[in-house]
């Protein structure tokens, strides 16, 4: 057992009642908490208070920068509906393991939950569009979009939390603040698999193919749990420090 405050093996579904975890478990809630509530690229503190809307925990931020409602979301995704003869062929023990490493703290993020004049939220547009089809890689492009004023799919819903966005200044704000180093490269998005410029086919149309983007998505998750756990430590030995008479 880890004797880390966040452990990055944690199985959300036990936690959850095997419900969806990322609107029932309490303790993806608190590690969300933990990891965000922390200054922005601005200096102010970004401080999260976990609410409940119905029976869905998520997490409210609210001061004069404005009044935002997250909720979190699965970054790893095995297209298992959309392409159900791969998902088969991989096998019951590799899609089990699959999905035990892919929902770790390192495989969430929040996104703002609150709808605005009946239009989607950012997680339902990115799981909706068929530019998009709920890849993190391809909605990371998006965003470094927004921040540039470029043209990409999700630019409506974007637009409508144009506020969310600008909380963390630009796109490396944004990158640095939730600890997303590990998709990024010079500032260019690191893709699962060849990138058309949204304008071909978005997931895999092979075996090897689809082995090989899923693969991209748990590396990029153990990854950004390490990255995790390097920064929680961080924090943990600074307040540990004695101060200097």
């Amino acid at each position: 057992m880890s004797h880390d405050p966040i452990d990055v093996t944690t199985d959300f579904q036990e936690d959850s009642g095997r419900r969806d975890p990322d609107l029932y478990s309490p303790l993806l809630q608190s590690y969300h908490q933990r990891l965000w509530s922390k200054p922005l690229p601005n200096g102010q503190v970004f401080d999260l208070t976990p609410e409940k809307v119905g029976a869905a925990r998520v997490l409210r931020h609210r001061s004069a920068l404005g009044d935002f409602v997250l909720s979190s979301d699965t970054l790893a995704n095995s297209s298992r509906g959309a392409l159900p003869a791969f998902y088969a062929a991989m096998g019951t023990e590799s899609n089990q393991l699959w999905h035990l490493r892919g929902g770790a703290i390192g495989g969430r993020l929040v996104f703002p939950r609150n709808r605005v004049d009946g239009k989607q939220t950012i997680n339902q547009a990115r799981g909706t569009h068929p530019r998009i089809r709920d890849r993190f890689d391809l909605t990371l492009e998006a965003i470094r979009r927004h921040y540039a004023g470029e043209p990409h799919p999700l630019s409506g819903t974007f637009a409508t939390y144009s506020g969310f966005f600008s909380l963390f200044g630009s796109f490396a704000g944004y990158v640095e603040f939730f600890l997303l180093q590990d998709l990024v490269e010079d500032g260019t998005v690191k893709f699962y698999g060849p990138f058309d410029e949204f304008t071909g086919p978005v997931l895999p149309s092979t075996l090897p193919s689809y082995e090989e983007f899923r693969n991209r998505q748990l590396e990029f998750v153990a990854a950004r749990n390490q990255r995790i756990l390097a920064r929680v430590r961080r924090e943990i030995s600074t307040e540990r420090e004695p101060e200097t008479p």
